[in-house]
């Protein structure tokens, strides 16, 4: 049995975040061509010979069609890396790309991996949410079985339940735009950018394309409610069943105030202390802890509480021990029933906007709140930090470094 070893983070890197939709300024490059730009700029940036990696754990939501059939090895071999490295494509939902990295950690702490690479891509808007299908969004008698809810109709539910108003979750959601807008202002991310170019060199994107810096809660209550029909079709008498508790179910949260559907990926360099040596890297941060946690599954969005709770523990951590905390927003109940719930100050929540601002490439989000967690850690000279995501059923993901 080997010795447990530290599994460190030795790079991140991730692509501008584009508008999921055909008018979108990356509908015309293709999720292989999204992931590859991550992998040639992260073996670029690192003198990297790619035959000393092993593994690549990549997250996909929607595994098919352009991203389909394993997209992680075909990347590899398309981008010309090592036929020695094998590719693993992940789904844990909305939490893939977190998983990928705490995957690969493990694979580094047992010491029978020394370099692996993780990370996620999603194209929403050349293979749109759900077209992989399944029995949770397309069986009904599944569905009533689990009482499962579209998860914007549990985010109105979380909304109902803890009495968040229309008003506080539009007011969050102009909160996440103008954090990222100040943020990219101040060029906070460039250390981790990298710009898509098409195959003539010229840059298609080097910025996310979906906040509304000159958005306001004016213009974000004029919105229509975004999941009352659903909640009409059925799935309102659903929740008032399993929640007796409930008058009747508030349907609040509209296109503003729930994240973007955008296309994006990233990726992150993982490997123990000797292959940084031999390969003369500084570690940026080591994986401190990590864990995965389940809730209910209609309420669906609230496993981040216990995953967040369960990595404290962990590590031996309290929450003050965190400087920085990242959650992402899916909806903005989401992210506020976490935050209340952990007791997070403001100041040390989302501090550069989230996914209502800049968009949830659904099978990268994880690795690009990682990344971005870890950039700031640096520019605020913090110490440590903790990331954590929801995902369908009930599921919670959460991982927390510390810089070395």
């Amino acid at each position: 049995m080997k010795a447990l070893q530290n599994a460190y983070i030795y790079d991140t890197v991730r692509t501008p975040r584009g508008k999921g939709k055909h008018s979108g300024a990356l509908y015309q490059v293709k999720p292989i061509d999204l992931l590859v730009t991550t992998l040639r700029a992260i073996a670029q940036r690192n003198n990297l010979s790619t035959d000393l990696v092993s593994d690549a754990i990549i997250g996909c939501v929607s595994p098919v069609g352009d991203q389909g059939y394993n997209i992680a090895k075909t990347a590899l071999l398309y981008a010309g890396w090592s036929d020695h490295i094998c590719g693993m494509q992940l789904n844990r939902f909305c939490t893939s790309g977190l998983e990928a990295v705490n995957l690969a950690a493990m694979k580094i702490a047992t010491g029978y991996e020394s370099l692996v690479l993780a990370g996620g891509v999603e194209s929403m808007s050349r293979v749109p949410l759900r077209s992989d299908g399944g029995p949770l969004i397309n069986d009904p008698e599944v569905i009533n079985k689990v009482q499962y809810l579209p998860q914007g109709v549990a985010a109105d539910l979380i909304a109902s339940l803890e009495g968040f108003s229309r008003q506080q979750l539009d007011e969050y959601a102009l909160q996440s735009h103008q954090r990222a807008h100040l943020a990219w202002r101040d060029n906070r991310f460039q250390a981790s950018i990298i710009p898509v170019k098409d195959k003539n060199g010229i840059v298609i994107l080097d910025r996310d394309e979906h906040i509304r810096p000159n958005t306001n809660v004016e213009q974000l209550s004029e919105l229509r409610p975004a999941f009352q029909l659903a909640g009409e079709l059925g799935y309102e008498s659903m929740v008032l069943q399993k929640y007796p508790e409930l008058a009747a179910l508030q349907h609040y949260h509209t296109a503003g105030n729930s994240s973007g559907m955008v296309d994006g990926a990233a990726l992150m360099l993982l490997g123990n202390e000797a292959v940084g040596t031999s390969n003369d890297w500084q570690a940026r941060a080591r994986i401190r802890s990590y864990a995965i946690a389940a809730d209910e599954p209609t309420i669906m969005l609230t496993g981040t509480i216990p995953a967040a709770q369960k990595a404290l523990a962990n590590a031996g951590m309290r929450k003050a021990d965190i400087d920085l905390w990242e959650c992402n927003e899916a909806f903005a109940a989401a992210a506020i029933k976490f935050q209340q719930a952990m007791n997070i100050e403001a100041e040390k929540f989302n501090v550069n906007g989230g996914a209502i601002a800049m968009g949830h490439p659904l099978g990268a989000t994880g690795t690009i709140l990682l990344g971005k967690l870890l950039d700031e850690l640096e520019r605020q000279d913090l110490q440590t930090g903790l990331v954590t995501l929801c995902a369908g059923g009930g599921m919670g993901v959460a991982t927390i470094i510390e810089r070395v």
